[in-house]
């Protein structure tokens, strides 16, 4: 036992002896009474609605930042100057395709519609999730294309995917592009899923696609710094970059004769213009002719985006060889 002091009246104290275990009960009381009034004014304060579990914030993911290729000028010694700027091409990019540096511009990142190099990302998808070994199902719908295309495919039965990239990046078949779209994502609908994804995980700002062919305008765009960095990825790839320099090609195929013919529709191919090696080129009455080329000399690698050329191949030829002979006065080989 122990003496405590408790107040009485007046001010004054008594002394009484209380035993341990009653001061235990009095504070438990004390506790338990002051835990129930405190969850009454909470719940009072915050009601049932308001106690409501908050969500965990989450970090957003990183948008991918696009690279400076294809928009950055070059030095001035290395620039090209050319008269027809304004005449007959509503945008346009000369660019080394080695380092993404821009020799000549026209408004470049305006969007446009694209046509067929819609087909450059095409061909970067299916790389990127088939094996150019694979056989390809052809369906009824990869039969009934509009616009351009092989023309020769299959119906019901499987054909090597080797051949029907050339088919794709050659003639420009649109059926090609239906037949891989499906054998990769199963629809073409997926297929653009796919390739939208991989525009943004390249940054490529101005670009869109609705289509795995081009041949639909609506919705379908890109901007010649965006199809500069394009085409430098799929020239990345071996055998993407050996397809598009081809000016024809002859391979295997379940048709008559056992034997596929193809030929390029680059019109620096066509000519023989030196050095030629891509990439792609496109057509629709709103795009009007489009054109990404590439060539070499000497060390030298040189690129051009032509979007809506009244003349892909007259352009083209001007800009790479006055690129070409910028360099040579720079003093690069």
């Amino acid at each position: 036992m122990t003496q405590v002091l408790t107040p009485l009246q007046g001010g004054r104290t008594h002394g009484r002896r209380v035993s341990w275990g009653s001061v235990g009960l009095v504070l438990i009381g004390v506790a338990v009474t002051l835990a129930a009034l405190l969850g009454l004014t909470a719940g009072r304060a915050i009601g049932p609605a308001r106690m409501a579990r908050v969500p965990v914030r989450t970090a957003r993911p990183a948008i991918p930042v696009r690279s400076n290729y294809g928009t950055v000028l070059a030095p001035p010694a290395e620039r090209v100057s050319i008269g027809f700027a304004k005449h007959g091409l509503r945008s346009g990019l000369l660019f080394d395709v080695s380092n993404g540096q821009v020799l000549w511009q026209l408004d470049p990142e305006q969007p446009l519609p694209i046509a067929s190099l819609t087909k450059m990302m095409t061909a970067l998808v299916v790389v990127a999730h088939s094996r150019p070994t694979d056989r390809v199902l052809i369906t009824p719908q990869a039969v009934h294309f509009t616009g351009s295309g092989i023309g020769l495919l299959p119906v019901h039965k499987r054909v090597g995917e080797l051949a029907l990239l050339y088919g794709l990046l050659l003639p420009s078949g649109n059926d090609a592009a239906i037949a891989l779209a499906q054998h990769v994502a199963g629809s073409t609908g997926a297929l653009i899923e796919m390739m939208n994804e991989r525009a943004h995980q390249l940054g490529l700002g101005c670009t869109h696609f609705t289509t795995v062919s081009g041949i639909v305008d609506q919705g379908n765009y890109s901007c010649a710094a965006d199809l500069a960095l394009l085409a430098h990825e799929l020239l990345e790839q071996p055998l993407l970059a050996r397809i598009v320099a081809s000016r024809s090609a002859i391979l295997p195929f379940p048709i008559k004769g056992g034997k596929l013919y193809l030929y390029n529709n680059n019109p620096l191919l066509i000519v023989g213009y030196p050095g030629a090696d891509g990439v792609k080129t496109g057509y629709t009455t709103a795009s009007g002719p489009c054109l990404v080329a590439t060539a070499r000399r000497g060390h030298a690698w040189l690129g051009v985006v032509l979007l809506h050329s009244v003349n892909p191949l007259s352009q083209a030829e001007r800009l790479l060889n006055a690129g070409f002979a910028k360099l040579r006065s720079a003093g690069r080989p």
